[in-house]
């Protein structure tokens, strides 16, 4: 692998997401982004974990491809309840059935991210997983909540950031905005070794 030295590279967020675009926005680099268009169903056998770092390397990949003098980020995040793959609900049913499945339980979110220069040859991938245990809820606190925040773009049905944090009893991760999307201290240390100037 050969790091990049060039400070004046483009950054590309391969990503629609405006979680993820507001997070990278607290390091202050000029950056754009483009949504890649994958297929994001789960393979045969697949687990959570190995979804969600082939996901972010093939968002960065489609990205970097056509940008190859870019450092394309590309990121996925699944919660893992008990092996089982959860992403975004998209509606109020499935975010119900989803709160209701991880009431009282211990859910692993994983978020991946993969940081791609291919005029460089850099690779960098990893995973920051981060713990979150749910209170045990009730229909009537789901309903309330869901309303109220309509968290329907979020895996696992609930905000951290926001109004979605009084559902939980406890969040260990190495990284505190793993869980909203983005790990930005990993993400610091990658973009660095592909040559992106940061203090």
């Amino acid at each position: 692998m050969t790091f990049c030295k060039d400070m004046t590279r483009q950054v590309i967020l391969a990503s629609s997401s405006k979680y993820r675009r507001e997070l990278l926005e607290r390091l202050r680099i000029p950056f754009n982004c483009f949504s890649p268009e994958i297929d994001e169903s789960v393979l045969p056998n697949e687990t959570p974990l190995q979804n969600c770092i082939r996901l972010a390397r093939e968002k960065a990949g489609v990205i970097a491809r056509e940008n190859p003098a870019a450092v394309v980020i590309g990121s996925d995040q699944v919660a893992d309840v008990n092996g089982k793959a959860i992403s975004k609900p998209g509606t109020h049913d499935k975010a119900t059935q989803q709160l209701h499945e991880m009431s009282g339980q211990k859910i692993v979110f994983h978020t991946a991210v993969c940081v791609s220069c291919l005029e460089t040859g850099t690779q960098i991938e990893f995973c920051i997983p981060t713990t979150v245990e749910f209170r045990e809820l009730n229909p009537a606190e789901i309903e309330r909540y869901l309303l109220a925040e309509q968290p329907y773009d979020c895996a696992g049905s609930a905000k951290s950031e926001g109004l979605g944090i009084a559902l939980l009893k406890s969040i260990q991760s190495d990284d505190p905005t793993a869980l909203i999307g983005l790990p930005l201290i990993a993400l610091s240390d990658a973009l660095r070794k592909s040559g992106i100037a940061l203090p």
